[in-house]
């Protein structure tokens, strides 16, 4: 299935035994899901990368005291771990595999330069500066197994910490949030009731309702695109039930995203959040971090693991046409955007161009259709209804951006006085700026097209949402000064 006007292909059957494909592509039954389960067990060759990662957990599956434990970790690796940079070209034709490898050598690569700033935070000190020398048994094979499964050489949220980083612990049983478990873990994650495995596997638990996303996202552009020639009519009813499927998995997804706080804590999550941090903008790699071999010795900068790299919000925002602001902190959300899979990069820079193009909003709101005398009933019903579904569209993207500030102001600002979050963006400001901007535009188009008067008002359930928006964006304005005071930040 092909985005109209691209040569973008959007998979159906995702070829789980296709190796010669990356793990992750887009498709309308797993969306942002890799193409299969992701790998468990690593090629023979590198038992030893094996070897160190089951024994460098705080807690180790037997419940044991790992190698982060006891601060043992960065010895472990320069004495023991040799450089396996050759094996690595044996397997590069397996790209599935070649992105297990990814996976972990990033774990490896983040708990060897984050491991000093655990070890003070642990005796309650702070973070202080982590290891700013990545030797060449990790530098090398990461750099080059970032290169064939097209990421960055450090850890990165779907093809590392989280969406490649589960099984199932009973096959036929599937993706049922009780059938997960980690892969690979810093603190106690091996256990599946930790916070630690718990603020993974819910991400994993969310993007597994992606696929009815991508579906309904698609069946809305070739709606737009009406290469089949559909009348008037029948075009805007198959766009209202793409949007009326999209709409339905972002509920589904906002559900399931309300259930991190049962199942990882607030108070726990900073003790495993030191381990996700990036270089860029944190006080612990001043200078960056040298890659033994690699770079001509000059420093390097990588933003860290951070959900704000999922591919679905960003999704709604291309096809939604959201409007950010043109400030630094709208900067930092361009730049997260190469650090997702190559292949959802490039579906959402298809999608945006595509909506664009087409016209996504302008069809969708049809705005001064209702003076249009010779426009039926039927065909202002089926506007309204557009109309309906896109502002409901919108909620649910405010929804999850609302929740997600939740989290920061819960887990984070109340737990830590650290600047900045994990992708190095500052804790305060960056996601209000998003969440703003999506209250704004809902408040903008309400306005444009009559939503809460007229011939067109959109009934009680719209003005509830737009009741609830206004109070939202009061209060979101009034959180922000009160912790950009306490913290001495600027507001941009």
């Amino acid at each position: 299935m092909l985005v109209p006007k691209s040569s973008f292909e959007v998979l159906e059957d995702t070829r789980p035994h296709d190796v010669s494909l990356p793990a992750f592509m887009v498709s309308t039954t797993r969306g942002f899901l890799a193409r299969m389960d992701p790998i468990v067990t690593l090629p023979p060759e590198f038992e030893a990368v094996e070897t160190v990662l089951q024994a460098m957990p705080v807690k180790t599956h037997s419940g044991k005291p790992g190698l982060l434990a006891t601060g043992q970790l960065g010895d472990t690796i320069l004495k023991d771990l040799p450089d396996l940079s050759d094996h690595i070209e044996k397997y590069r034709d397996n790209l599935p595999v070649m992105n297990a490898l990814y996976r972990d050598y990033s774990f490896l690569a983040s708990a060897f330069l984050l491991e000093p700033c655990h070890m003070r935070f642990v005796k309650g000190e702070p973070y202080g500066l982590g290891r700013s020398f990545l030797p060449a048994q990790l530098s090398l094979p990461i750099v080059r197994c970032a290169e064939l499964a097209g990421f960055k050489p450090f850890m990165e949220y779907a093809g590392s910490y989280a969406l490649f980083n589960y099984r199932l612990e009973h096959p036929e049983a599937g993706l049922e949030y009780s059938n997960l478990r980690l892969i690979r873990a810093f603190e106690h994650g091996l256990d599946p009731g930790s916070s630690e495995a718990g603020f993974v596997l819910v991400h994993v638990d969310m993007v597994k309702n992606s696929g009815p996303l991508v579906h309904g996202t698609m069946s809305c552009l070739q709606a737009l695109a009406n290469a089949d020639g559909l009348s008037n009519q029948q075009r805007r009813k198959a766009f209202n039930e793409g949007l009326r499927t999209m709409v339905s998995a972002m509920q589904k997804v906002n559900t399931v995203m309300e259930t991190m706080w049962m199942k990882s804590k607030p108070r726990s999550y900073t003790s495993f959040r030191t381990f996700i941090f990036g270089i860029t903008s944190q006080s612990m790699f001043p200078d960056g971090v040298v890659y033994e071999g690699v770079n001509d010795g000059k420093p390097l900068n990588f933003r860290g693991e951070s959900g704000a790299n999922d591919t679905m919000i960003p999704l709604m925002d291309n096809f939604l046409q959201v409007q950010m602001p043109d400030t630094p902190l709208t900067e930092i959300l361009k730049d997260f955007r190469d650090y997702r899979p190559s292949n959802h990069r490039q579906f959402l820079v298809e999608v945006k161009k595509c909506c664009d193009e087409m016209g996504a909003k302008d069809f969708a709101l049809a705005v001064g259709i209702e003076r249009n005398s010779s426009v039926t009933d039927e065909d202002l019903a089926l506007v309204k209804e557009s109309r309906g579904l896109w502002l409901e569209a919108l909620n649910q993207v405010r929804d999850f951006r609302w929740r997600h500030w939740c989290f920061a102001r819960e887990y984070i600002l109340k737990q830590t006085s650290h600047p900045t979050a994990t992708g190095g963006s500052p804790i305060v400001t960056w996601l209000p700026n998003q969440l703003q901007a999506v209250m704004e535009e809902m408040i903008e188009i309400s306005n444009s097209v009559g939503a809460r008067s007229g011939t067109m008002e959109l009934g009680s359930e719209c003005q509830d949402i737009m009741d609830l928006v206004e109070r939202q964006n009061q209060s979101l304005r009034k959180e922000v000064e009160k912790y950009c005071q306490e913290r001495g930040v600027g507001a941009h």
